[in-house]
Parts: C-alpha cells; sequence; structure tokens
C-alpha cells in the first residue's frame, strides 16, 4: 500500500512543478494558485532539446522520475493535436502505467511548445485524476510553456511554465518529481 502511494506520489511529482505562487484572477477570487517555474541550462543545441520533447524514441529515455520508465510516447506533435505518454511506475512501487495527453497550443520550432496537460487512459481519452488514486485537488489539465534560448556558449537555456497548482504540498511534490525528469533528459546530452 505504500509502495502504490510512493509510486503515485513520485508520478505527480513528475508531472507537477514546484516554483511562484500567484494570485490567479480566472480563479475564484482570493484563491492562490501556485506555478512551477523551472529553469535548466543543458549542454545541446536548442535543436537537440527540440528534438528530445518532440521525438518518440527520445521522450522513452527520460520522460519519468528516476527508476520509472516511458512505454508509450504517441507523438502527434501538431497545434490542436495530441501526444499521448505513458509513465510505468518500477515494480517495488507497483508497476502503475500512468497515461497522459499534451494538447498542443502553440509551436514555434525550437523556440516555444505550449500544451495543455491532462490525465488520460491507455487510449487517450480523458480521465480524473482520482481515478489514478491521485488527490482530489489534483487538477485535471494543466497549462505548460516550454521555452528554448541559445546560450553564448552553444548550450540552451530552457525554461518550462506549469499554472496553477491549488497547493503548496502538490507544489513540492511535483518539483521533486519533475527535476528528476529533467536530470534523466540532461543525460541523454551527455558526450561520450
Amino acid at each position: 500500500m505504500l509502495q502504490a502511494m510512493m509510486a503515485r506520489a513520485l508520478l505527480a511529482a513528475t508531472i507537477w512543478g514546484g516554483g511562484t505562487m500567484t494570485d490567479d484572477k480566472a480563479e475564484k477570487k482570493g484563491a492562490k494558485k501556485f506555478d512551477l517555474t523551472a529553469t535548466r541550462v543543458f549542454d545541446a543545441t536548442p535543436e537537440r532539446v527540440w528534438k528530445a520533447w518532440t521525438d518518440e524514441a527520445e521522450l522513452k529515455k527520460w520522460w519519468g522520475p528516476t527508476g520509472f520508465s516511458c512505454p508509450v510516447a504517441k507523438v502527434n506533435f501538431k497545434v490542436g493535436e495530441a501526444t499521448l505518454i505513458c509513465m510505468r511506475a518500477p515494480k517495488e512501487f507497483g508497476g502503475q502505467d500512468m497515461y497522459n495527453t499534451w494538447t498542443y497550443t502553440r509551436i514555434v520550432p525550437n523556440e516555444r511548445i505550449e500544451f495543455t496537460f491532462g490525465w488520460a487512459d491507455k487510449d487517450g481519452k480523458k480521465i480524473e485524476p482520482t481515478a489514478l488514486g491521485l488527490p482530489p485537488e489534483m487538477p485535471r489539465e494543466v497549462k505548460q510553456v516550454i521555452t528554448l534560448k541559445p546560450t553564448k556558449d552553444g548550450k540552451t537555456e530552457m525554461t518550462m511554465v506549469e499554472y496553477g497548482y491549488p497547493t503548496e504540498e502538490l507544489l513540492a511534490l511535483s518539483k521533486a518529481g519533475l527535476d528528476q525528469c529533467l536530470d534523466k533528459m540532461a543525460a541523454t546530452f551527455a558526450k561520450p
């Protein structure tokens, strides 16, 4: 039971980030929301980092926290379309598969990706996060923005923003998982 809860927590942490608190005017007055802002500098060109987000084989190398695998990455990288991606917990955490969709709203090649993250079943149909055993306050969908900027030394600064988490607890959990995902992504750029 604890292992299954940990797997769910790691999954939630992978997807949801940790960052700054904002006052979201679209939400009911007085409600605070928390946004992830994560910035990394990768030892890779913007084109290479872009490929990590848009290529099925590349996504499978890094999506999910440490110990998790990505058995499914069906990329449909067009505005209005969606990628279906799966993260599988390690056996010691229950081996559960959790599917998500990334529905693209804006794409600027090698510079910017905007999408709405959502929970899904294996066929890409939307589901409630609670169906996966996640907390009831877990958002069903989250807007995400990724920007890439070349640095003077040939690397890439990537900033990722995820909007609208309802609690600091989800934020902290998410930050831990996201950091692990980005560590795995960085490892794919390592030069032999």
